[in-house]
């Protein structure tokens, strides 16, 4: 098995994108990152697209060809496959990226994500988001993907006294984050108090407490560590990845407060990479609401089992402290375009190794990881990144 590499990274602004549709930002961070990386069209064998309801939120299927062409691709033949794994489309899109420059099948390989959710009405874009989760046996019950969240989050206050106030800390921190990132769909710091007081959706959830629903599209340009000094001087290893499944409905799970998937995921990822949790600079993990958060740095390993709320409210992982989580934003502030989100996180990753991510940077960064999660949990992606 090869090294793998990413020399080339690229996003468009997230957030709600009237004025450009789904080829044009697809087009956009594409060109951004084959530039980024200084590669042509003529070496690029393979694409690979993470998306999760085109079909749905565009009456379009069939789109990883439709973006090679638009990309100007197409007189190239090469191959173009779309991945679907609900939120975490874009992040298994990078691992089969990741596995097909590792076999030696391809050599240069663009992986992208993309997701226009605004271009149907807000009630509809929820409805398409519930079913990442269980139809038969929670959505057609009337269960939204914010309300199984909010169960999830009123069993951890039962179990480890996680508090209302720890939640919206999750909030404020990474809208604080997100301040910094010119990229993101929320440039502004937001108060405890505004949090706390913020009409309810789904209780203990507020509108804070839920990520936002978005355009956007991000690429990476992936290649043998081997020859990623001929287009970048600073290219970052893909030290490993990870994925792990779980059962779609919460009522199947032996504890709703822990995710499985992540776990395991975490555990391949860091077994491959000879790394621990400790070894982690920098994080970006999968906050679709504030509680997700909390799951995840416990999941990861970060903190302790129950002590994730806790974590949060000491700083632990705010910017320069720690552990550095979600710097970009996260999904709660850099925003939600599903398909988007694995391959947005990995760019801000790069960023951050690269000693590029401007005010946000975290000092001395050499080893970062990213966590993306399908649906309420049913699939987890974790990949590890370094600094040659």
């Amino acid at each position: 098995m090869r090294e793998v590499a990413i020399i080339g990274v690229g996003e468009t602004r997230f957030g709600e994108v009237w004025d450009k549709s789904f080829r044009e930002i697809g087009i956009e961070a594409g060109l951004a990152a084959i530039e980024n990386a200084g590669i042509t069209g003529k070496e690029i064998d393979a694409l690979y697209i993470g998306n999760m309801s085109a079909g749905k939120f565009i009456d379009q299927e069939h789109i990883a060809p439709l973006v090679a062409d638009y990309v100007g691709l197409a007189n190239a033949n090469i191959p173009a496959t779309r991945i679907e794994a609900a939120d975490a489309s874009g992040g298994l899109a990078l691992s089969h990226a990741y596995m097909a420059v590792s076999s030696g099948v391809h050599d240069v390989v663009v992986v992208g994500g993309a997701e226009k959710m605004t271009d149907v009405g807000d009630v509809q874009a929820k409805e398409i988001l519930a079913m990442s989760a269980d139809q038969e046996w929670e959505s057609v019950f009337g269960a939204t993907f914010a309300g199984l969240h909010a169960m999830i989050a009123r069993r951890h206050m039962h179990e480890y006294g996680t508090t209302r106030e720890q939640l919206a800390m999750v909030a404020v921190k990474n809208h604080k984050h997100g301040a910094l990132n010119p990229k993101a769909q929320f440039r502004r710091e937001i108060t405890l108090d505004m949090v706390l007081k913020a009409p309810m959706v789904a209780s203990p959830l507020g509108i804070f407490d839920c990520a936002p629903l978005s355009d956007g599209s991000a690429s990476l340009v992936l290649c043998p560590l081997k020859i990623a000094k001929k287009y970048s001087d600073n290219p970052i290893k893909i030290a490993s990845c990870g994925q792990g499944g779980d059962y779609m409905a919460l009522h199947d799970r032996r504890d709703i407060c822990t995710m499985n998937a992540t776990i395991i995921a975490a555990r391949k990822a860091l077994k491959y990479a000879k790394k621990a949790p400790k070894d982690i600079d920098v994080a970006e993990v999968h906050d679709s609401f504030t509680i997700s958060e909390i799951l995840a740095i416990e999941d990861l390993g970060f903190v302790k089992k129950g002590e994730g709320g806790k974590a949060t409210e000491d700083g632990v992982t705010s910017l320069n402290s720690d552990i550095s989580v979600n710097t970009s934003g996260g999904l709660k502030a850099h925003g939600q375009p599903v398909g988007a989100v694995g391959i947005a996180q990995a760019v801000e990753i790069v960023l951050q190794l690269r000693g590029e991510a401007d005010k946000r940077q975290v000092k001395n960064a050499e080893v970062g990881l990213t966590h993306n999660v399908g649906g309420t949990g049913a699939t987890a992606v974790v990949h590890i990144f370094e600094v040659v």
